[in-house]
């Protein structure tokens, strides 16, 4: 029972310092996609409209939620030591991430609004502003979200607590057949005639004696 319990509860801790440098990433992707429509005209570096903390709808809905959510998720995923929370904030940073690429694009279907246009003279700046606020942020917190999923989702081996049993060795299964073999016999050890006729002359001669004393008794008597 008490190693139930410790294989239950290994699968849901894991060490902190996993999803540390993911968390953190995605905590400054998060603040950085919340806050730069707001700063960025200090930079030269604004969708309009181009002044400095100018608040629209869209912008709270396509650039202020997600980086929240972001950085919600990217919180859980540093500092916490439980397997489910983390991956909740993978899957926060994911949504978010995703929003971040396709809200653009869908805003005016939703009713929310602009983001704004570029304030670029080139269509370099004008690229980089778009993936900067939009889609290349949105896919670098994709990415992230899923190595979190990936780091929390498969249990290593480190993170399993081994229990001391002796190994069962397994038993070794018997012969189908067994294998001819010849016997060997030990050669009769070599008896001499000495050994065989000398014990028999005796015995014939004790015999012979005993004989010739009966027959002397017998005349006798």
């Amino acid at each position: 029972m008490k190693n139930a319990e410790n294989g239950r509860g290994g699968g849901l801790r894991m060490p902190r310092s996993r999803g540390a440098v993911s968390g953190l990433l995605l905590v400054f992707l998060g603040v950085w996609g919340a806050l730069i429509p707001f700063v960025g005209p200090h930079f030269d570096f604004a969708y309009t409209p181009d002044h400095a903390w100018a608040w629209t709808a869209a912008r709270g809905w396509l650039e202020v939620l997600p980086g929240g959510t972001t950085v919600v998720g990217g919180l859980l995923v540093a500092f916490t030591g439980n397997r489910l929370s983390a991956m909740l904030g993978g899957w926060l940073a994911v949504l978010a991430g995703a929003w971040f690429v396709v809200g653009e694009q869908v805003a005016p279907i939703l009713g929310i609004g602009s983001a704004g246009d570029p304030v670029a003279a080139t269509d370099r700046k004008r690229a980089a502003l778009e993936i900067s606020y939009f889609s290349g942020l949105g896919a670098l917190v994709v990415f992230l979200g899923g190595v979190v999923l990936a780091l929390t989702t498969v249990r290593l081996a480190r993170d399993v607590r081994t229990v001391d049993t002796p190994a069962r060795q397994p038993e070794a299964p018997a012969p189908m057949y067994q294998p001819y073999a010849p016997r060997y016999e030990e050669p009769a050890p070599e008896v001499s005639p000495d050994a065989i006729t000398k014990p028999r002359a005796e015995g014939e001669r004790k015999s012979a004696k005993g004989w010739r004393r009966q027959g002397a008794g017998r005349g006798a008597a």
